[in-house]
Order: structure tokens, then C-alpha cells, then sequence
């Protein structure tokens, strides 16, 4: 039977009992580099999918992770609130506001320039049938009369008339209408049952316009009551 009494000359490490003991099982370190005693907690510092994440990170949370504003302008290529444009940049945007104010101004030029061109044609239209009026109170004077009612003088008539109206060639008066001192020059008060007062009861002379214009104004007789 051994000897249970330890020996005080012998080593302590060889002591007998002392090998495979808990104490000595306690202070040989772990196998897989761990301090001795510290319990490591299940997939902790491990990504769930097999990758290591940083802090305990998976994967889902780092792809998960919203863009910062400067990731986000790099992405897109435009500037970041902290970002200053280029020379290049800041040139580009410069003569792109020239081009858009270029394109307004042509714009105004072309609608001006459509503007004036209608109202030189109507002005010039107007003078001619300035010098052509007389012409027109021989034709209406000859109607009047039964003269242009068939022949070659009515069918001249006729197509003068055609032509400037498709010009904007219009007449001013014409019985029953409403007298208006801007179109019609009041001649005579004629004292009428046939048409309402303030109406037009006789044309003494036509009037034109050419479009807005007014090349001459229309001689009327102007209803009273009786």
C-alpha cells in the first residue's frame, strides 16, 4: 500500500494525485486559445451563415445598413452637401443657364416678330383699300340703282370683293343693328315703329375694317321713337 504522505523532497508537480487532477485540468489552457475558465458564449463574435462579423455583426446587418449622404452622391454623381462643384462643373452649369435664356428670348423674338408681321400685312391691306373706296361706293351706288344685277361689271364687282375679303376685308352698318359710335358715324335721327330705338334704320354709306382696324367708319341714321 503506498504511502499517502508527500514526499518533501519531490517535485510538487509529480506528486502522486496531482495528475488529471480538476486543479491542474483548471489551469491548463484551452485548446482553442480561450483564457482558462472564461465560458465562450454560443456564436458569439460568428456570423450565423459561416462569416465573422465585426462587433457581432451578421451579414444582413452590414448590407442592411443605409448609405451615408457622400456614398449615396458618389453613386448618383451629383455633389454632396459637403461637396464643392468643379471649375468644370460650375462652367457647364453657367453655360447651360446662357443657353436657356438665349432660347426664351428667341422665343419672345418669334412671337413678336409673327405679331408685327399681322399687323404690318393688316396696315398695309387698309391702305390700299383706302385708295379703293371710291371705287367700292360707285359699285354699291350702281347696286342700289339695278345696274350690277348681271353682266360682265358685276362679275368684276363680284370678284374684287372676293379678293379682299379673303384679305380680312369687312363691312360696318347694316340696319338693326345696335349703334355704336366707335364703328358708326351718326348722319340723321330718324323717327321709326320699324326698327328699336337706338338702332340702325338706314346705311347713307358703307364702312370697312380690315381685321381690328377701322378704315372708315359707316354713315347711318340712328331709330327714335315716334
Amino acid at each position: 500500500m503506498a504511502d499517502p504522505t508527500p514526499d518533501p523532497d519531490r517535485n510538487p508537480a509529480e506528486q502522486p494525485g496531482d495528475a488529471g487532477g480538476p486543479e491542474q485540468e483548471a489551469a491548463r489552457p484551452a485548446a482553442d486559445g480561450t483564457e482558462p475558465g472564461t465560458a465562450q458564449e454560443p456564436g458569439a463574435g460568428t456570423d450565423p451563415q459561416g462569416g465573422a462579423g465585426p462587433e457581432g455583426l451578421t451579414v444582413d446587418d452590414i448590407l442592411g445598413t443605409p448609405q451615408s449622404t457622400d456614398a449615396g452622391s458618389a453613386d448618383t454623381g451629383e455633389p454632396g452637401a459637403g461637396q464643392v462643384p468643379s471649375e468644370a462643373e460650375a462652367l457647364a452649369a453657367e453655360r447651360l443657364e446662357e443657353l436657356r435664356r438665349l432660347q426664351a428670348e428667341f422665343v419672345n423674338f418669334k412671337h413678336r416678330t409673327a405679331r408685327e408681321k399681322e399687323q404690318l400685312r393688316t396696315y398695309v391691306t387698309g391702305d390700299l383699300l383706302q385708295a379703293l373706296l371710291p371705287v367700292f361706293d360707285d359699285i354699291d351706288a350702281a347696286r342700289g340703282a339695278g345696274d350690277l344685277t348681271e353682266g360682265p361689271f358685276a362679275s368684276i364687282a363680284n370678284k374684287l370683293e372676293e379678293i379682299l375679303v379673303r384679305q380680312g376685308l369687312s363691312r360696318i352698318g347694316a340696319v338693326g343693328e345696335t349703334f355704336d359710335p366707335a364703328v358708326h358715324e351718326a348722319v340723321l335721327q330718324q323717327p321709326t315703329s320699324e326698327v328699336e330705338p337706338d338702332r340702325i334704320a338706314m346705311v347713307l354709306r358703307s364702312g370697312f375694317r380690315i381685321g381690328e382696324r377701322v378704315v372708315r367708319p359707316a354713315q347711318v341714321a340712328v331709330a327714335v321713337a315716334e
